[in-house]
């Protein structure tokens, strides 16, 4: 019986959720007036293709502005104009193997290039218009948003429960910077769970090209629900932070780690480490090592002035950076420094790359976190947090994320073996 209840009180939650999703989206009983329109003129990149004879491409080997535009009868005196004049542009140099373009020709039996198209990325372009007087210009495609909402339980990894979900992979990412200090994602347990609302970006409302920023988010981990609320702050200075529903900033004001993906902690702090290659000695390590491919970015942890960017002994290059009177860190065994001291650096501010410079038997980045001038474990500090929402901004940020609580509370989770309960009872 007391399953019974809580299969009705679940149907009641689905109902009402539904009742709220038609709500958002608008729909109703209204009659709509058809209206007879003249045919739309389609334009791609800003163009009527059915005036020129058009040419799609993309860059080969050896392939260069200038030849391609000469062998489209385009004069010598434009294309210098192009190459010397339209640098900060349309680089000339700088086109990529691989990339596509678009040449729009005249329709008479000279077919004269009139413009050329060149496709940085999936969204922007660059257009050089040949036509009278030379001109080059960017623009970018018409890109629609659709808002997507997605849950996983986690199983095993993550990675693996986005997948599994069909959610772009970028979400992986996006989740671990967002709860990185309230959440060790080396540590999630089976059955933890999450819920993400973002939008899908598609251009001609049929190819996908990519996931726009997560607008809210629930994570369930050990049974602690923490949910996460995009919030701007400083209008000014446009500064977006994460909270949650009590307005308590989800960000620390050091990182986790001074490296943003694709990395594993190879060696933790341990000042009791015995190493079989000087005799079992005790050696100890005052530092947390993450290991990751040779010229993968470093960041810096927190703000802070650099005091040394340097190379010295078993450290190698390294750089080290005093953050206020009681913090510093050190990055060591770095290919190459990005900076020198000095220098002030922002959170998150790449410092360099990680190397095998100094001793070291593979490619990591050694982090080391000092605290009133001793070195300490970072990943067992109560670092302070960020700094709190401010009084004021409190009433609106509560109005602000209300309903989109409610939409997160209303996501279900794709649970086959709550499917199978419900089949059987159906039965």
């Amino acid at each position: 019986m007391h399953k019974f209840w809580g299969i009705f009180m679940a149907f009641m939650l689905l109902a009402s959720c539904k009742e709220n999703k038609a709500e958002r989206s608008g729909d109703g009983d209204g009659t709509e007036l058809a209206m007879v329109k003249e045919p739309a003129i389609i334009k791609h990149y800003g163009f009527n293709f059915d005036d020129f004879k058009v040419q799609h491409d993309t860059v080969r080997n050896g392939d260069s502005f200038g030849e391609l535009m000469l062998s489209h009868k385009v004069d010598y005196p434009k294309i210098a104009k192009i190459s010397e004049e339209f640098k900060d542009t349309f680089d000339v140099r700088k086109i990529r193997i691989g990339k596509p373009y678009v040449i729009l020709k005249s329709k008479d039996t000279l077919e004269q290039a009139q413009v050329f198209i060149y496709e940085n990325d999936a969204i922007n372009y660059t257009v050089v218009d040949l036509r009278d007087t030379v001109v080059a210009y960017k623009d970018k495609k018409q890109v629609t948003y659709v808002e997507r909402e997605a849950s996983g339980i986690i199983d095993s990894y993550l990675d693996q429960a986005i997948i599994d979900q069909n959610i772009d992979y970028s979400m992986s990412f996006k989740l671990s910077e967002i709860y990185a200090w309230t959440i060790d994602f080396f540590k999630l347990q089976k059955g933890d769970r999450f819920k993400i609302i973002y939008k899908e970006k598609y251009i001609n409302d049929s190819i996908y090209v990519g996931a726009g920023p997560i607008e809210a988010a629930y994570f369930e981990h050990n049974g602690r629900p923490i949910y996460a609320f995009p919030y701007q702050h400083d209008s000014l200075k446009n500064i977006l932070e994460y909270y949650d529903e009590e307005a308590n900033n989800l960000r620390r004001t050091f990182l986790r780690a001074p490296i943003k993906f694709n990395y594993r902690i190879s060696s933790r702090y341990n000042l009791k480490r015995r190493i079989r290659y000087y005799g079992y000695k005790v050696r100890p390590h005052k530092g947390t090592d993450y290991a990751a491919p040779i010229g993968t970015p470093i960041i810096a942890t927190a703000d802070g002035t650099v005091t040394e960017s340097t190379r010295r002994g078993g450290n190698g290059k390294y750089v080290k950076i005093r953050h206020n009177g009681t913090y510093s860190t050190q990055y060591l065994h770095m290919k190459n420094q990005k900076v020198k001291r000095g220098e002030f650096v922002r959170q998150g501010d790449v410092i360099g790359w990680v190397g095998m410079t100094g001793n070291t038997g593979g490619p990591h980045v050694c982090y080391r976190f000092w605290k009133n001038g001793r070195q300490v474990d970072p990943l067992k500090e109560d670092l302070p947090l960020a700094e709190p929402l401010a009084e004021e901004l409190r009433p609106d940020y509560f109005e602000f994320i209300t309903p989109l609580r409610e939409q997160l509370d209303c996501i279900e989770y794709m649970d086959n073996s709550i499917e199978e309960e419900l089949i059987t009872l159906n039965e």
